[in-house]
């Protein structure tokens, strides 16, 4: 596992796209980063649980909430199943939930906040998708990096620079 330092990768390649500071760690990895799997659902989080429970090695499911901070749409029970198929982790324009819980996964998390209300699911919501939230787009199959620093989208995959 690499671990991603955001600023450096700012550094090394300037023409990054970077998320408005809103996010906070909620996962046991501090550093993650990967090929952008998209998902925009609102209060929903059936997609969710369908794509962490596919291989995600390499991957990382970016969720458009709509900064919904009514319910989350990330528990340990998905968030269990997304470390089982190796996924590196999951960014949430919206809330999670089971943070004690999460601290203790070999999986990147970061939301918005915390919520313990559940979400609904009614099998609503699109994977593959465009996505925009703060302040960047984001295409399905990007590379996003995130660690304490942020979090940075890129066209293509990013190699940390040497120390």
């Amino acid at each position: 596992m690499v671990d991603y330092v955001t600023p450096d990768l700012c550094d090394a390649y300037p023409d990054v796209r970077v998320m408005t500071p809103m996010f906070r760690n909620y996962g046991g990895r501090k550093s993650f980063g990967g090929q952008a799997v998209t998902v925009k659902c609102f209060e929903d989080n059936s997609r969710v649980k369908e794509l962490l429970a596919t291989p995600g090695k390499g991957k990382v499911l970016v969720v458009d909430g709509g900064g919904s901070l009514r319910c989350a749409l990330l528990g340990d029970l998905i968030a269990a199943s997304a470390v089982k198929h190796e996924w590196e982790g999951v960014i949430i324009y919206g809330c999670v939930r089971d943070v004690d819980a999460l601290a203790q996964l070999d999986l990147g998390v970061q939301a918005i906040n915390s919520m313990p209300m559940k979400s609904t699911r009614r099998g609503i919501g699109e994977t593959g998708i465009r996505l925009s939230f703060g302040g960047v787009i984001i295409e399905d199959g990007d590379f996003i990096y995130a660690d304490n620093n942020g979090v940075i989208v890129a066209d293509q995959k990013l190699e940390m620079p040497a120390a």
